[in-house]
C-alpha cells in the first residue's frame, strides 16, 4: 500500500466525485485516467457512493478513494468496497484513530491551528484545507502553514480551474481537489482532466 504523501504528488489536481448512478462510474474513471488525472476521489454523497468506487477500480490506472468519510461505519464499508484511501472534511478523535490504526493512507479535512495540532498528535502531517475559499482561501492557508513546517496540504472547496494554478504555486501545497473537471460528456471531461493535469508547481 503506497502512502498519503506519494498518491497527492501522483497528479496535480485530485476530481472530486458525487455519483449517482454507478453505471456512469467506470467511464467517467476512464476518461479521467486517459486524460492524466489518475487520483479520484468518490464522495460519500449518495447510495451509489460504494458501488462506484468498486466500479472505478475495475479501471487500470487509477487510484480510487472515498471522500465525505465522518465516521467509523462509512470507514468500515469503504474499507470493503475497496477505497485505497480516505478522505474526511474534518478530523475526529475516533474516526482519526481507527483510520490511522489500520494503515491506510488518509487525508484529513483541518480548518485550524487545532485541527492541525490534532493531526499531528496522530502522527499526521498532509491535510486538506476544507473548505478552502470560504475558510480564507491562498492567504489564510500560508498564515496556517507558516508554524507548521513539516505539513502539506491538499486545498478543496471552492476551487476552479482559475484559481488551481494560485494555489499550486504554493510549496506547501501538493495538489488541489477539484470538481470542475467532471461536467459535460466523456470527451469533454477528459479534455478538461488534460489540462488539469498540466499543472504543476
Amino acid at each position: 500500500m503506497t502512502d498519503i504523501a506519494t498518491i497527492m504528488q501522483t497528479s496535480p489536481v485530485i476530481p472530486v466525485l458525487v455519483i449517482d448512478d454507478a453505471a456512469t462510474a467506470k467511464p467517467l474513471a476512464e476518461a479521467l485516467v486517459a486524460g492524466g488525472l489518475r487520483v479520484l476521489d468518490v464522495t460519500l454523497r449518495t447510495p451509489a457512493a460504494l458501488e462506484a468506487i468498486a466500479e472505478m477500480k475495475k479501471v487500470p490506472g487509477a487510484i480510487v478513494g472515498a471522500g465525505t468519510v465522518v465516521d467509523t461505519d462509512q470507514f468500515e464499508a469503504v474499507m470493503k468496497a475497496d477505497a485505497e484511501f480516505i478522505v474526511s472534511p474534518g478530523l475526529s478523535q475516533r474516526l482519526g484513530d481507527a483510520i490511522v490504526s489500520s494503515g491506510t493512507p488518509f487525508l484529513p479535512g483541518i480548518a485550524t491551528a487545532g485541527d492541525i495540532m490534532r493531526g499531528l498528535d496522530m502522527g499526521l502531517t498532509h491535510f486538506k484545507f476544507f473548505p478552502a475559499e470560504t475558510s480564507g482561501g491562498l492567504k489564510a492557508l500560508k498564515a496556517l502553514a507558516a508554524p507548521f513546517y513539516q505539513c502539506r496540504f491538499c486545498p478543496t472547496g471552492g476551487i476552479t480551474e482559475a484559481t488551481a494554478p494560485d494555489w499550486l504555486a504554493f510549496d506547501k501545497v501538493l495538489c488541489v481537489g477539484g470538481s470542475w473537471i467532471t461536467g459535460g460528456t466523456l470527451a469533454e471531461v477528459e479534455a478538461k482532466a488534460k489540462a488539469a493535469s498540466t499543472l504543476r508547481h
